[in-house]
């Protein structure tokens, strides 16, 4: 599970891909969830990287 940090708030995907403006990211049903600019995205975070209670990166 990744999490899109945005200035206006967090969006869950399951799988997200590259392009050239920004990253499109979508649910474990490989369903298009959202498109989000470059310029829009502050962090892509990998919660399995990181444990359940450590909040510093969110």
């Amino acid at each position: 599970m990744y999490r899109a940090i945005l200035p206006e708030g967090q969006i869950e995907c399951d799988r997200y891909d590259h392009t050239d403006t920004g990253v499109e990211l979508y649910n474990d049903d490989e369903q298009f969830i959202a498109f989000v600019p470059y310029d829009n995205l502050h962090a892509l975070v990998d919660e399995a990287f990181y444990g359940e209670n450590d909040r510093s990166v969110m």
